[in-house]
């Protein structure tokens, strides 16, 4: 089932879809060509506002429901989405770019897979009972109210059910703000939401760049934000929510490392490198660019790793052959660009690609560089591309040590044949997410998110429930209140 890349209106507000076109204009390009597919408006203090009204007003009937009830709903809509998968992905790979073979597997069913996993949890969402003495107490998980959240650019279609599931579940209203660079798959989340029994209201999209974020998260109204996004404006979005003490769910940016030991199956070390830099286009916030493999493989690695790449299909995201996309915008390219040339300047070795690929799009040959030193920016900064840096090591301590000199951690990695030193590494990993003989899977089961500057709370499993509800304890005397005086 295709969709129209020009949606109906730019924003879905109580229910149906909304205009103003004194917003701001938003141009929609598809990365692949360059071209103009869509436009839409900026939302205007007017489009906030029906967003936030329609928001509290539906938060509240919502609340009142069962959870059970709550639960179909987002059983419902999961549904849909499955049903509904080819035309969303197709509709995700305009927005995006990422190849149509990526989308159709991970996007649409990604977003299904969180409503399905809380709506199923929704029932079961009880406070306790506890015994003092004669008296007792209790304790009631109750909705945090009115949330808001940002979206990145990468993953728009999961992005907003990894944030809309768990706070529909826990009976929160959320408007979400997708990046403006992608706008287009967040409206029909939001559609799909309504055909499938939320009520009107309880979850608005509203488009916008850093203006209409602003407003949002200032409001006084709403009381949590959930951000998918770089440091920088994870710092910005923190500090704001601050100043209302808003609860907060930060995903941040990442400069991760993955360790390869001597011991390591080459073909699935490298397999977990490919998919740790080059799925998306590198354009994944968890990535493992800092690949740290010992010395004594480091050719067999580098090797296998080049010539895996040549079988990269590189072309036009709709062909379902096509394996490698473009970046998602010139800018981002710009970007990348900017941070090869630097490793080249700075004395990184170049094993393949480095360069834009003539044509239309904003593409960049899978880049690899060797002989990468710690100090090198592109072993320090996110680079948010298709670039892998490969770091020597000797020992195991060293490479800890060095994977954890990182302001940021979101993820780490290991491959090894020895489990015993694959637990002992991530047991000392400074990062939130960690996989062993495995890279970027996410499983909604799992909690995903990152330590120190990478962010603060979790997505997905049931540690997301903490961070959309709030816990109400009831003390009851059963006897007469003794009073000094």
């Amino acid at each position: 089932m295709p969709y129209d890349t020009q949606p109906v209106a730019s924003h879905y507000v109580d229910g149906a879809y909304l205009e103003d076109s004194a917003g701001e204009v938003i141009e929609v390009i598809y990365p692949a060509t360059g071209a103009t597919i869509a436009r839409v408006h900026a939302a205007t203090p007017d489009v906030i506002e029906k967003a936030v009204q329609s928001g509290l007003r539906a938060q509240s009937a919502w609340a009142a429901m069962k959870g059970v009830e709550r639960g179909r709903v987002l059983l419902r809509a999961a549904a849909i989405l499955r049903e509904r998968n080819h035309g969303l992905s197709v509709l995700e790979t305009w927005d995006t770019g990422k190849p149509l073979s990526e989308t159709i597997c991970a996007d649409a069913t990604s977003a299904a897979d969180a409503l399905e996993y809380f709506g199923g949890l929704a029932g079961t969402l009880t406070g306790e009972h506890v015994q003092l003495g004669a008296d007792w107490g209790y304790t009631v998980r109750e909705p945090l109210g009115l949330c808001v959240g940002i979206g990145a650019w990468n993953y728009p279609t999961q992005i907003s059910c990894w944030k809309a599931a768990p706070a529909l579940a826990c009976g929160n209203a959320m408007i979400f703000k997708p990046s403006e660079v992608t706008p287009l798959c967040a409206l029909k989340v939001a559609e799909i939401m309504v055909e499938a029994g939320a009520p009107p209201g309880l979850f608005n999209v509203v488009q916008g760049a850093g203006a209409v974020g602003a407003a949002l998260v200032g409001d006084p109204r709403v009381a949590k934000v959930s951000l998918t996004g770089s440091v920088a404006t994870g710092r910005r979005v923190y500090a704001a929510a601050a100043e209302g003490v808003k609860n907060v769910t930060m995903e941040l940016g990442g400069k991760s490392p993955l360790i390869v030991f001597d011991d390591a199956d080459i073909e699935n070390a490298v397999g977990g490198a490919i998919l740790g830099n080059f799925y998306s286009t590198g354009q994944v916030c968890s990535n493992g660019t800092r690949v740290f493999v010992q010395k004594a493989i480091k050719q067999r690695f580098l090797d296998r790793l080049a010539a895996r790449l040549q079988g990269a299909v590189i072309g036009d995201p709709m062909d379902e052959a096509t394996t490698l996309g473009p970046m998602v915008s010139q800018r981002q390219r710009d970007i990348v660009l900017g941070y090869i040339e630097k490793g080249i300047a700075e004395g990184a070795r170049l094993v393949c690609g480095g360069n834009a690929l003539a044509g239309d799009g904003f593409y960049i040959a899978p880049t690899v560089f060797a002989d990468v030193s710690d100090d090198m920016t592109i072993a320090r900064e996110e680079i948010f591309g298709p670039v892998l840096s490969v770091l020597d090591f000797d020992t195991e301590e060293e490479v800890i040590a060095r994977a954890n000199a990182t302001e940021m951690g979101l993820s780490g990695g290991v491959f090894t044949r020895d489990l015993a030193r694959a637990h002992r590494v991530v047991g000392q990993m400074q990062a939130g997410t960690c996989f062993i003989n495995s890279y970027n899977d996410a499983p909604v089961e799992l909690p995903f998110g990152g330590a120190k500057m990478s962010g603060v709370g979790r997505e997905n499993s049931k540690a997301a429930i903490e961070h959309y509800s709030q816990l109400k304890s009831v003390y009851v005397r059963m006897g007469d209140v003794e009073a000094p005086f």
